[in-house]
Formats: C-alpha cells, structure tokens, sequence
C-alpha cells in the first residue's frame, strides 16, 4: 500500500448507493453541483487575495476568468484519451508509467496549469490499483475532471485504507484473493491516474472507439471494465 499521509480512520461505512446522486444516475461524468453559498473564511480569503493580484497588476480579471474555464471544462474523457493511447501504443505507455507528465503534455495536455505531480499505475491480472485522498479530495482534475461526491466522502476516505476489498465490492468489483491490492494515497502535490486493464473482446478497436470505453472509475480503480461485447455478423 502506498500511503502519503497519515491519518487515523474514522467514519461510518460507505453507502453503496452513495456512487449514483442526481443527475449522475444519467450522467456518471457529471460534476456535483455546489449548493453551498456561504461567504465562510477560505471564500473571503480566496475574494481578498484575488482581487489583490488584480490590483497588483499581477494578474488580469480575464487570466483568471480563462484559468478558472480551462480547469472546469476537463472531463474524464481527456483520461479516457490517455488510456486508449496507452493501450494502443507501447512507446507512450512505458512514457505514461515512467513520466506521466510529459506523457499527457505530448498529447496536448496544458499540465502546468496545474502545478502538481502525476503518477500513473497500471492494473494488471497480478495487481489493482485504487487511489484515495485520505486528507480530502486531492484527484488527478487535470485529466478526469471534478471528484465525485462519493470520492470526497469520510466514509471512502477512511476505510478505502483499512478494508478495500469490501469497499470495492460495494462498487461490484469483486477480486480473486490472487489479486493484490495497493492504495495510493493522493497529496496535494501528487496525484494517481489508474490505466485499468483493456477488456477483452476489444481487439481491432479504433483508439476512439477504445477511449469510449474507458470509465471515469475504472481510472480511480474503484470498477473494472466489463468484456466487450461483439455483435456476430
């Protein structure tokens, strides 16, 4: 298990419906809306030294307008991208495992928007990998977009570390005891990007059609993906 920080658990158990909320039952890429309209003290700080740094002339109302829609428009499907390359392409996987960063930079990737280090881990039939943020919700945003409610939740935080495998049942993945588990504790300055292993059936695949297949939990390691299904004909 690799582990960045360390906290004691604590929290109740993790709700196995707690995965699908609104408008995720239709969209499991869609990112949570933020009902929390109180001006509390990290929002005043963030309005106060934004408006500073304008003021300073250190940055423009219009950079930080362009910064702030650069990171809400990623998705999961730029990580769905990485991950068909990578099982399409041997040279850019061993790039993605060794160098994730400049991996998803060759691919047009803006990584310096976000100042932090990227680490992807591969799931093979030995190992499976899954990530969590016991601290809070550090996520790889750059490449999946915004964390699901159920990723940011006390109850995932605290026993992804001491029970994965039962947590990972609640998610319907169900592993052989043959098959070890590591967790990989995201920081605010590294996060984890599982490439989940190629389903079978999915020989002859265009990579578009694979990306397509990649889901944004196979990614966190919390699913496995399903066989392809092939139409006779």
């Amino acid at each position: 298990m690799h582990t960045g920080h360390s906290h004691g658990p604590g929290g109740g158990p993790v709700d196995h419906h707690d995965h699908v909320h609104g408008d995720e039952a239709h969209d499991p890429h869609a990112p949570q809306p933020d009902h929390d309209d109180t001006l509390d003290y990290y929002r005043r700080l963030e309005i106060a030294v934004r408006e500073l740094l304008i003021e300073k002339g250190v940055l423009t109302a219009d950079e930080i307008r362009r910064a702030v829609e650069n990171y809400d428009s990623r998705t999961p499907e730029g990580g769905a991208r990485v991950v068909a390359r990578a099982w399409v392409d041997p040279q850019f996987k061993a790039l993605l495992l060794s160098d994730a960063r400049a991996a998803c930079e060759s691919l047009g990737f803006d990584m310096n928007v976000f100042e932090v280090e990227l680490t992807a881990v591969e799931n093979t039939p030995e190992v499976h990998n899954v990530v969590v943020c016991t601290l809070c919700s550090c996520y790889p945003r750059m490449l999946l977009g915004m964390p699901p409610a159920w990723y940011k939740s006390r109850a995932y935080r605290s026993r992804l570390v001491r029970e994965p495998r039962a947590v990972l049942r609640e998610f319907g993945t169900e592993l052989p005891e043959s098959v070890a588990v590591r967790v990989h504790d995201s920081t605010a300055d590294l996060r984890y990007l599982v490439v989940p292993m190629r389903p079978a059936g999915s020989e002859g695949m265009s990579e578009e059609a694979l990306a397509a297949l990649v889901t944004r939990d196979s990614m966190v390691g919390v699913t496995v993906l399903p066989p392809v299904e092939r139409r006779a004909g």
